[in-house]
């Protein structure tokens, strides 16, 4: 699988296991991939796994998690980060 380097800066991208970190690959290109990522994991993945992995992901930040909502075609509410709340509730208080 060719993915953008750029979305595993924090990691080893050599030492990634596509099968058990499967969660963590397909969350980084649901929110900051390119389109030929998206290909990538469809292709690699499936559809099915992608919609089961992307509903227990933590996090989705609005836009992310809308476009999910409408392409699987399942309620926002199903979604685990539809029902956590973020670990940090406000930036800056003004």
């Amino acid at each position: 699988m060719e993915l953008s380097k750029t979305l595993f800066w924090d990691t080893d991208i050599n030492k990634l296991d596509y099968e058990k970190h499967s969660r963590l690959i397909i969350e980084r290109v649901l929110i900051r991939g390119t389109l030929n990522d998206w290909f990538e994991i469809k292709e690699y993945y499936g559809l099915e796994r992608i919609k089961n992995e992307t509903l227990k992901i933590r996090y989705l930040d609005k836009v992310t998690l809308n476009f999910c909502s409408k392409y699987f075609k399942i309620p926002k509410q199903q979604f685990r980060c539809y029902n956590t709340e973020p670990s940090i509730q406000k930036l800056w208080n003004y």
